[in-house]
């Protein structure tokens, strides 16, 4: 369990089985017409370098180097795909990987302890590095996320991948899914989740390998790869009156950031691109950005997006960060992308709720608990800020417009329905949309998607938190072994997912298999704990408090996580129990 308590809180950074009948035939028959049994195949896995020697630097105002060796994973004659699930939050992580006997697909479990949660395979790369004279002064493994930044690596390659373009770490993620597409090849560089190394300047021999268990398990080749570096030492002084300079040293200290930050990120969040109409039930993945420019935690050496965990758990971080905010169609000063487009007017014809798939919204349990004093240190108060999750497990998105009257405030806002071929086969009024013109937020909230509650040991209410309307965003891969999940959901921007103030109409969309988090980090969205006794206590994240979103179940709409408030005035503590085998705050 873990037991916080911060001085400080800033605003948060905002990313069936079918039955088949047989036929009898006689084993005449059977034998006169049989196949030959063709034997299970998985990929051709190789470790290769992108060049035999490269410079790093080592800036003298943050010591450290980041081993970003250009070293690459690359998949032939089929893909490297894995799926990795847990049952509930009382079972471990397991993971299994899809080969194939012919152009049949089955799937292979993967020994116990192969993985111990979302964020990739552990000490997958074994690192040295030796000086000038021979001197090893570095030996280090690392972590490999398949999905890390990749690229084709021959001309008739597939030209996209269809696998998700990072690997999750919300602590309550509970499937995911992994792959190095054919002909493509994935950095095995951990990125964000990697410390710098300390290295003088000067000249170096890394050499990169495989772990063995990995070897033997995918059957990859005992060939590590050897990289020539050369490390400079720079400053950020002596940039000061170059063309440029005062970019150049930002776009570094952002990064550094992401690399800090980002170990702690639930998800990276990606660039998303127009769109007129959801993404069919059947095309689980629309074009991908390939070896493009995204966000995610472990694409080195992009910067990762932000996590949405409250600023009082990187206060330290925070300070070496760019300003963040959601302002100008983007969200922390380095991602813009354009927003889903609403249809063109209001519905038309009588509402109705047809009968075809609809989405089911789950909440997930609080994390990123804290108690802080509030935004601007107010005397005398305590509030308890958490970071929660809404997500929909499908089988279908949920679609929602807001479309304004000349000269109102608000947005009425309707809920699409969709057959399986993606055709608009009804809709339904669910409430409003109104502007948000707070610094941090500035776009289009949907109102009653979900509410928090603080509870009492006996689940009475205590405290209710005053954040009821959201922008709908997919910010987090909860489980993308759902059916009809999107492993490429479009609008992972907050803020350029929620229009602008002088909006006439607004698309929020939260696809099959992601969840959008929210951090309750202000005064008036955390719990003003003020004057609650010390005691035993339950979070209560709850969607669609109002019931007015049409789902396949309101069953699972509520999510609990048991905390202890503790301390005296003014320096209270928190405690965070374990939740089953998930031990995050």
């Amino acid at each position: 369990m873990t037991r916080t308590r911060t001085t400080r809180l800033r605003r948060p950074l905002l990313a069936g089985t079918t039955a088949v009948a047989a036929m009898a035939v006689t084993a005449s028959l059977v034998a006169a017409t049989a196949e030959p049994a063709k034997a299970a195949t998985g990929p051709e896995l190789s470790l290769i370098a992108a060049t035999d020697s490269l410079t790093l630097t080592s800036w003298k105002e943050d010591p450290g180097v980041y081993l970003d060796l250009g070293t690459y994973l690359t998949a032939d004659g089929r893909p490297l795909e894995l799926k990795v699930t847990r049952k509930s939050y009382k079972d471990p992580v397991t993971i299994t990987q899809t080969v194939y006997a012919g152009e049949k697909a089955r799937a292979k479990t993967l020994p116990k302890g192969t993985v111990k949660d979302f964020s990739g395979l552990p000490g997958f790369a074994e690192i040295t590095v030796t000086d000038k004279a021979g001197r090893k002064v570095l030996s280090r493994t690392e972590d490999f996320c398949p999905n890390n930044a990749s690229g084709r690596v021959r001309p008739d390659a597939p030209a996209t991948s269809k696998y998700p373009e990072s690997c999750p770490t919300n602590p309550f993620t509970l499937g995911s899914v992994w792959g190095v597409e054919k002909g493509w090849a994935a950095n095995t560089y951990g990125g964000s989740c990697t410390e710098p190394v300390a290295l003088v300047a000067g000249t170096y021999t890394a050499k990169v390998g495989v772990a063995k268990k990995y070897r033997d398990l995918f059957g990859i080749a005992n060939k590590p790869a050897t990289v020539k570096v050369t490390v400079v030492e720079r400053s950020y002084e002596d940039d000061q009156g170059a063309a440029g300079s005062v970019a150049s040293r930002s776009a570094t200290a952002s990064e550094h950031a992401g690399h800090v930050a980002a170990h702690q990120a639930p998800d990276a969040h990606a660039d998303h691109g127009p769109g007129h109409a959801p993404t069919p039930a059947q095309a689980a993945a629309p074009v991908t950005s390939g070896a493009g420019p995204s966000y995610n935690v472990g694409h080195g050496p992009l910067r990762a997006a932000p996590p949405a965990l409250p600023w009082a758990l990187k206060k330290k971080q925070a300070a070496r960060s760019m300003p963040v905010g959601d302002k100008g169609g983007q969200t922390d000063g380095s991602r813009k992308a354009l927003a889903l487009q609403p249809l063109a007017k209001r519905p038309t014809g009588k509402a109705s709720v047809p009968d075809v798939p609809k989405p089911d919204l789950r909440s997930l349990p609080a994390y990123g608990i804290v108690v802080t004093d509030g935004e601007k240190d107010i005397p005398g108060k305590d509030y308890l800020a958490f970071s929660a999750n809404v997500w929909n497990a499908g089988p279908a998105q949920l679609v929602v417009d807001g479309f304004r009257s000349p000269g109102k405030a608000k947005m009425d806002a309707y809920q699409y329905f969709y057959d399986a071929k993606g055709k608009q086969v009804g809709y339904t009024p669910t409430g409003t949309m109104e502007w948000d013109p707070r610094p941090g937020h500035m776009h289009w909230h949907f109102t009653d998607f979900a509410s928090y509650r603080l509870l009492k040991a006996d689940q009475k209410e205590a405290v209710r938190s005053g954040k009821e309307a959201f922008c709908l965003a997919n910010t987090d891969a909860i489980d993308y072994t759902v059916k009809n999940a999107n492993w490429h959901p479009y609008n992972t921007d907050l803020s350029t997912a929620c229009g602008e103030e002088n909006s006439i109409s607004v698309r929020e969309v939260l696809d099959v298999g992601s969840g959008d988090t929210y951090s309750q980090d202000l005064p008036g969205q955390s719990f003003d704990i003020t004057d609650v006794p010390n005691g035993t206590y339950y979070i209560q994240v709850l969607a669609n408090p109002e019931k007015r979103l049409k789902e396949t179940s309101l069953d699972n709409n509520s999510a609990l996580r048991k905390i202890v408030l503790g301390g005296k005035p003014d320096a209270r503590t928190v405690t965070v129990p374990a939740h089953d085998l998930v031990n995050a705050n």
